[in-house]
């Protein structure tokens, strides 16, 4: 029995959930009331995040060495959808060829990791799990470097195997007594991304012919990136994504602690390997497609859930649709505030995310 006080649900556990006040009986009662209550400001929101990441993504394809309108952008999409030639086919190359899958990819990419961190939050109860503190990223990226080094092609294959190496082992060395702590799974996961790091730089000391590669994969960014890579990158991201938003309901469940999850007759192996498969599937193919760029799946689930709350059938969305269109941004920032130059867009999510990081740590 968990007693609801003014807006939140005290439970056994820790975590509480955001809820209006009255009782409830177990925590999926309680995340279906958060759903009656709270599902047309969430829609709202949903809606109005979508139209913002929709013009956003329309001023983006217009910024850069040629400013092109975003009349003029509406009008070459239009008439390549239409299936005819736009009047000033310099301006539809630049956008179509050039920016368009560019600034997809970056939504894609923002998407899965925003939606990886707030399954990765739920699923090990702690508000400073992401894919890049957990080692997911880490794992993903020592799989690629060594598929590059060795010359394999299968660079996502090879990334996904890392990535939920990394996680599971993570996972594993935070347990303590079947309970996962916030400090345990921290100093897992600063101790294997350091040890993944280590065995990077190794590879790269050993295999200096791929240097410049590897060293350009790791920073992040989107330069070059162009229509193969969305196609290699959106199925996996977009299957990761659709298969968490699915696990809505279990998230909710494992929020609240196992005891409450198994008293509901959720079955935690299954419940587990689906949200770690589906998390480091979006991950890895995010990592593979676009290099290491931290902290989008920190910032975007917390923004969430201060806006919308912590019930995942709304906030798993909502973290999807703030993350794309943060990594938009930051993508066009890292292409224009030293132009010609392009910054690696690794380091502006750093830059933002770090100071981010350590306010929420000092909060806890």
């Amino acid at each position: 029995m968990k007693v609801i006080t003014g807006e939140r649900v005290r439970t056994t556990e820790r975590t509480p959930i955001p809820i209006q006040g009255r009782r409830v009986a177990s925590a999926e009662e309680a995340a279906r009331l958060d759903h009656v209550t709270s599902w047309p400001l969430g829609l709202s929101l949903a809606i109005g995040l979508a139209v913002l990441l929709l013009a956003a993504l329309i001023l983006s394809l217009g910024v850069g060495a040629v400013a092109i309108s975003p009349t003029q952008v509406l009008h070459i999409l239009l008439a390549r959808a239409r299936g005819i030639d736009a009047s000033d086919a310099t301006h539809a190359t630049i956008v179509w060829d050039l920016r368009l899958a560019r600034a997809l990819l970056a939504v894609a990419v923002g998407s899965g990791l925003a939606t990886a961190g707030a399954a990765y939050q739920a699923l090990f109860r702690n508000p400073l799990a992401d894919p890049f503190v957990i080692g997911a990223s880490g794992g993903a990226a020592l799989g690629a470097t060594l598929a590059i080094v060795l010359g394999i092609s299968a660079v996502m294959p090879a990334a996904f195997l890392g990535a939920l190496a990394a996680v599971l082992i993570v996972y594993a060395l935070a347990q303590v007594g079947g309970r996962t702590t916030a400090v345990n799974l921290l100093l897992a996961g600063a101790v294997l991304s350091t040890l993944l790091s280590a065995a990077v730089s190794l590879l790269m000391f050993l295999f200096d012919r791929n240097l410049h590669e590897v060293f350009a994969w790791l920073m992040g960014g989107f330069s070059g990136r162009s229509w193969p890579h969305l196609r290699m990158a959106a199925p996996a991201i977009g299957v990761g994504m659709a298969v968490l938003w699915g696990m809505a309901r279990p998230l909710d469940a494992l929020a609240c602690g196992e005891e409450s999850a198994r008293s509901l007759g959720l079955n935690l192996a299954w419940a587990r390997l689906m949200i770690v498969g589906a998390a480091t599937l979006a991950t890895a193919a995010a990592v593979a497609s676009a290099g290491i760029i931290g902290f989008i799946g920190l910032l975007a689930p917390h923004a969430a859930r201060r806006l919308i709350g912590g019930a995942h059938h709304q906030a798993i969305p909502v973290s999807a649709l703030l993350g794309g269109l943060l990594l938009l941004l930051a993508d066009d920032l890292a292409r224009t505030v030293m132009a010609p130059v392009e910054l690696p867009v690794g380091i502006l999510t750093a830059m933002l995310g770090a100071p981010f990081f350590l306010w929420l740590l000092k909060r806890r």
